[in-house]
């Protein structure tokens, strides 16, 4: 686990770490939310005296802004800025008088230490949901050598300038494009239409794999669109933190799901549901595994959600636990006979009262009535595994709204 320059307790958004550069504002009198997140998963390719803008689309509005970056695959501390954030326009270009400049702790630059990550000082910005915001960040030239925190499967395009700072460029070069997030892992807002955050815990399908992209049509992006339908949830903001490739049980594509678990969903600003879908890659691995302690039974996965759904209860946050979705025909031996029964055994004990907080039945929402154990074929994406933009649809539309009810 990284070390953490903030540290937030989001009764009340009250800073408790001495180190926090964050000092009390006007903002810090509504809740801080996540509107928009990107889970880094792995080291990248180094910037050079470059500037990356990143296009993403908030879940829910707000009058203040903050970003988060972050150093967690750095193997020395880093530098960058300036940073700034606009309003998105047309590709990579910003609606012109709609940028910002960002600051840390009052200076345009910032050094993140090896493993940690940084919020930037607010700035005040009315920020709409489901709207497109454009975040700039230059890497200066000593940073040529050192590996970017990225996220990997972004499904959005990063637009690279050849060399210089373009951080308030409102038509902006398109030099190099890259289909990863760098250094980018949340933008967060506050304001009076704030309140609370809702995390999507997952791995490849939560990360949206199959979808369109530059599209967000990842489940979360639908179930996002669907709070903001109801103007009783409009003040909830999504996050998504799923992660290709991973496990309950094991790292693989990023570290384990209990190992992340704390950083990427109880330490969110103002979380208070969990969406969990987790499992579907260690039944799958199980079929790979060559020693007999990788190979994956049903009770150790439920078990793992156990433990999963305890330490968000110590933190007084909801957890649902979605069904793990069909994935016959997608080839052996990551399908099995043996991987198909522990998956229904898994959503048995998933479906099952008292496992969890309440229950998203994703498996029924995409599954063919005819066969399934395999996906409805106009909801393939093509490798019988990730849904297509029609299946992530189904998938948010499955979601029982009344689970965030603003209930004690």
């Amino acid at each position: 686990m990284r070390q953490r320059v903030l540290k937030w307790m989001f009764a009340g958004s009250v800073c408790i770490v001495a180190t926090c550069a964050m000092t009390a504002t006007g903002a810090d009198r509504h809740a801080w939310v996540d509107t928009w997140t990107a889970t880094p998963d792995i080291a990248g390719p180094a910037l050079n005296a470059q500037t990356v803008r990143q296009i993403v689309r908030t879940s829910v509005s707000g009058s203040e802004v903050r970003v988060r970056l972050s150093n967690l695959f750095g193997s020395v501390p880093i530098t960058l800025g300036p940073v700034h954030v606009a309003l998105g326009a047309e590709e990579a270009d910003a609606v012109p008088g709609s940028d910002h400049a960002l600051l840390f702790n009052g200076k345009p630059i910032v050094t993140i230490a090896k493993g940690e990550s940084v919020l930037s000082d607010p700035v005040t910005m009315d920020v709409k949901a489901l709207q497109k915001l454009a975040v700039s960040i230059y890497a200066p030239a000593d940073a040529r050598y050192h590996a970017s925190t990225i996220h990997n499967a972004a499904l959005a395009t990063a637009y690279i300038t050849e060399t210089g700072d373009a951080t308030a460029a409102v038509q902006y070069p398109r030099d190099e494009v890259s289909g990863n997030r760098f250094f980018l892992t949340d933008v967060e807002v506050a304001g009076p239409a704030t309140k609370h955050t809702l995390v999507a815990f997952g791995d490849s399908i939560t990360d949206g794999v199959g979808s369109k992209e530059n599209a967000n049509e990842r489940w979360p992006d639908y179930l996002a669109a669907r709070l903001q339908a109801d103007a009783k949830l409009k003040s909830i903001g999504v996050a998504n933190a799923g992660i290709g490739g991973n496990r309950i049980l094991h790292d693989d594509y990023g570290p384990s799901a209990p190992a992340r678990f704390d950083r990427d969903a109880l330490d969110k600003p103002g979380v208070r549901w969990i969406v969990l879908l987790e499992g579907i890659n260690d039944i799958g691995g199980s079929g790979y595994a060559w020693e007999l302690k990788d190979k994956v039974v049903a009770q150790q996965l439920i078990d793992g959600m156990k433990t999963l759904i305890a330490r968000a209860h110590a933190r007084h946050v909801k957890v649902y636990g979605a069904t793990l979705t069909p994935y016959g025909g997608s080839g052996w031996p990551y399908h099995s006979v043996a991987g198909e029964k522990t998956r229904q055994q898994v959503n048995a004990w998933i479906r099952s009262p008292g496992a969890f907080d309440g229950v998203v039945d994703f498996d029924k929402a995409v599954r063919d009535p005819a066969a399934p154990e395999k996906m409805l074929a106009a909801y393939d994406s093509g490798d019988h595994l990730h849904p297509n933009s029609a299946g992530y649809r189904a998938m948010a539309n499955a979601v029982d709204l009344s689970l965030f009810a603003d209930k004690p």
